[in-house]
């Protein structure tokens, strides 16, 4: 069986070891064993989660998130996957919240900019944008 130094962990992992103990400090991440001198030991257990918990941080999961999913998915016999689903689905929604709410500040941000002339020379004293963005009435 493969062990592994925190060093040699956060090489194949291609993170920092500090990484790997922020995992460790959120509960994502428990080494199994420490060498006699103290030195934290991982498996290739410890491998493969910590590559799942990268994964899901790249499609944008949080931290509870992933612990959720961890948990389901070291009693995948004691869960359904309709529970997994459940996560992805809530984040979608969040996603979906997130994308619109930055939509319609475009619209916003568009109708100013273009309402303004933008010329170089012009001082700011009477510049749309500025005048669209403060509390005064035109």
């Amino acid at each position: 069986m493969a062990r592994y130094l925190i060093g040699q962990l956060a090489k194949l992992c291609d993170v920092s070891s500090d990484t790997l103990r922020f995992y460790e400090k959120n509960g994502l991440l428990v080494p199994r064993e420490r060498s006699e001198s103290g030195y934290r030991l991982y498996h290739e257990e410890d491998l493969s989660r910590v590559r799942f918990i990268l994964r899901a941080k790249a499609v944008g999961l949080s931290l509870e998130e992933i612990r959720e999913l961890l948990t389901i998915r070291l009693e995948a016999d004691q869960h359904s996957c309709a529970e997994v689903k459940a996560i992805t689905q809530a984040k979608l929604d969040d996603i979906d919240v997130k994308l619109a709410e930055l939509q319609r500040i475009r619209r916003a941000l568009k109708k100013i900019n273009d309402a303004c002339c933008g010329e170089a020379d012009d001082d700011a004293s009477h510049c749309s944008i500025l005048e669209a963005l403060a509390d005064e009435p035109h």
